[in-house]
């Protein structure tokens, strides 16, 4: 099972270079692409005969007029409108014009074909979606995917009439895959309400809008449910096969393609509760979309914003899951004792970080955190990262030399772990 992805060169990306969702490299098995078939079918026309237009699901009953030439009959097609309006078209309405394309736009590399071998400037590496959530002055604010803007050199914005305008990144991180752009208010129009993602009930209907595979299927709308809510999804962050962060998904089986990222996932009342990011990409797969909740997102996007990055706990150590260490080490080197088999060694502490003031060094093993035990370097990170704020006061207990200890530190807000 595996993750669409559409930055690195080892996660998924279409002939057309279009954005997908978050690969797992390495962790649960090789990703098969879609076959994607679109047919087209002409438009038909009968000469001689005046066109008429028959709205979905109307009868049209053709009106009979009788002449004094009973040879001749004049046929005429009542035409019936009607206005279509659903919850689903209502909500559609609200936000459709607040969805954009997004294309990332990089330094193209030089190869035997391009001219003195130099290169040809800039090209398109990839497009994905993004939704405008604010106005201010004489600037907008799109939220996107951090996989969508990744590399870029430069990023422009497609609107929903088609105006195409430059965009700047105000900020992006990888570990909630969330990015932040910045554009010209002039040209828009409309603007998304965020709802809230924690009153979501499984079932509830949901639709997505983006746009899957560029410009061509621009502000595509598809339907479904919430199919699962909490979802924890393995994330190798760096693509060197270890599980690096789990990441907490809404899944939906309304349809996620790529170029569907950074689109949104809206409720019916039009507000967005989720951001698309991925989705489950296997042959016996199918429906299986995952967006992240917009109450996660929302102090992410106002970082990216304000600082243009996400203001963390930071302890300044470098971390191992113990797991991760062969048992002669974890006995030779860590010295713990037989019973203990889970935890995070310290590999390395920075001078003048909270860990060194608070007097850990290397090899030692942190096993609780605040009372919590810690089996993995994930849970450490989830403890820091969601349990805890900048100038907090944290409890570790930890094993140096076999013998179980305790310390306090506090805080800062200078580096991820």
């Amino acid at each position: 099972m595996g993750y669409y992805d559409d930055h690195s060169p080892n996660r998924y990306r279409d002939q057309k270079g279009n954005r997908g969702g978050v690969l797992m490299g390495g962790l649960v098995g090789g990703i098969i692409g879609a076959i994607l078939m679109v047919i087209a079918i002409p438009s038909l026309s009968n000469s001689g005969v005046l066109p008429y237009k028959t709205e979905p699901n109307q009868s049209a009953a053709p009106e009979v007029n009788n002449n004094t030439d009973t040879t001749k009959q004049n046929v005429v097609q009542k035409q019936v409108s009607y206005n279509v309006k659903t919850d689903t078209t209502s909500a559609i309405n609200n936000v459709a014009d607040a969805v954009v394309g997004i294309t990332n736009i990089q330094a193209a590399r030089s190869s035997f074909w391009s001219d003195n071998n130099q290169g040809s400037g800039e090209e398109e590496a990839g497009t994905g979606s993004g939704v405008i959530y604010k106005t201010s002055g004489n600037h907008a604010f799109v939220v996107t995917n951090h996989h969508v803007v990744e590399g870029a050199t430069r990023l422009e914005v497609s609107l929903s009439d088609g105006t195409k305008i430059p965009a700047t990144l105000l900020g992006s991180d990888v570990w909630t895959d969330l990015a932040v752009l910045e554009v010209d208010a002039s040209k828009i129009k409309k603007v998304a309400e965020f709802g809230d993602s924690d009153s979501l009930k499984t079932g509830e209907p949901v639709i997505a809008i983006g746009n899957p595979l560029g410009p061509t299927f621009s502000g595509s709308v598809t339907q479904g449910i919430i199919s699962g809510l909490k979802r924890t999804i393995p994330v190798d962050i760096d693509q060197d096969g270890v599980v690096d962060w789990q990441s907490e998904v809404l899944q939906t089986d309304a349809a996620i393609n790529p170029g569907n990222s950074g689109g949104a996932l809206i409720n019916l009342a039009g507000q967005v509760i989720g951001i698309n990011s991925m989705k489950i990409a296997q042959e016996a797969v199918e429906g299986i979309g995952l967006s992240i909740p917009i109450n996660s997102a929302k102090p992410i996007i106002n970082d990216l914003e304000k600082y243009g990055t996400v203001k963390r706990p930071y302890m300044g150590v470098d971390l191992k899951s113990v797991e991760e260490i062969p048992q002669y080490y974890q006995q030779e080197a860590l010295k713990l004792p037989s019973n203990v088999t889970k935890g995070v060694a310290i590999r390395q502490v920075v001078t003048g970080s909270p860990a060194a003031l608070a007097g850990l060094k290397e090899l030692d093993v942190i096993v609780d955190m605040d009372g919590q035990k810690i089996n993995d370097v994930i849970d450490l990170r989830k403890h820091l990262y969601q349990e805890k704020k900048i100038g907090d006061k944290m409890k570790i207990k930890f094993y140096r030399d076999g013998k179980l200890k305790e310390t306090s530190l506090t805080l800062t807000g200078d580096k991820v772990q």
